[in-house]
């Protein structure tokens, strides 16, 4: 064929990364899977996120092989995966806001900046994570045709798809240069409420 949809993909990512500030933005298909793909990708141990936070943020963790400790931060818009240079910025979708030398997680879900339905990205610097987060959220596939390829990595199907990224890229032609960091409301509930993680201190 003459054009291959994925290219639509790419134009998003080169998109979000100028705007950003980020070198390089790599899409995923949600938050939570942008945060476990940069868990497993720096093999997380123990990490300490705020107590109130979504709750899949800790399942991320926990499926990479992760301990999970929570503490009373407070926090607006972005917090980080303590202490790990990874941050859940789900809330937080402005100009020039990328932190240099961290793994910065966004989210595109229909209560977030950029309504596309369901979506993430990473944010990084680092080209070989880049390379890697290429790779993982595309079951361990190069962008090239599937009967020439080699995986070497265990990945996830955790892509997005040409038309979550061509909503985005349309909307981010009207999007504002600095945006507001959203609040969720009502707040988060304390994730030692659930079962689930009554025992994590």
């Amino acid at each position: 064929m003459l054009h291959n949809p994925y290219k639509i993909v790419k134009m998003f990512e080169e998109e979000v990364a100028y705007y950003s500030g980020a070198p390089y933005a790599v899409s995923t298909d949600s938050c939570t899977n942008a945060l476990l793909l940069c868990c497993e990708y720096l093999k997380v141990e123990e990490v300490t996120i705020p107590a109130q936070t979504y709750l899949s943020v800790p399942q991320s963790i926990i499926h990479a092989g992760g301990v999970v400790r929570f503490d009373e931060r407070k926090w607006k818009g972005v917090y980080q995966l303590k202490p790990y240079p990874i941050y859940d910025a789900a809330r937080r979708f402005t100009g020039e806001m990328y932190i240099p030398g961290s793994y910065m997680c966004l989210s595109f879900h229909i209560k977030k900046h950029l309504k596309i339905g369901k979506g993430g990205m990473i944010l990084t610097d680092d080209f070989k994570a880049y390379e890697w987060f290429k790779k993982g959220r595309y079951e361990g596939r190069t962008e090239v045709k599937y009967h020439d390829d080699n995986i070497d990595i265990n990945g996830w199907n955790a892509y997005m798809t040409p038309e979550q990224a061509a909503r985005g890229l349309m909307l981010m032609q009207n999007y504002p240069r600095y945006a507001d960091d959203i609040p969720e409301e009502p707040p988060y509930r304390d994730l030692r409420e659930f079962e689930l993680f009554k025992k994590i201190s």
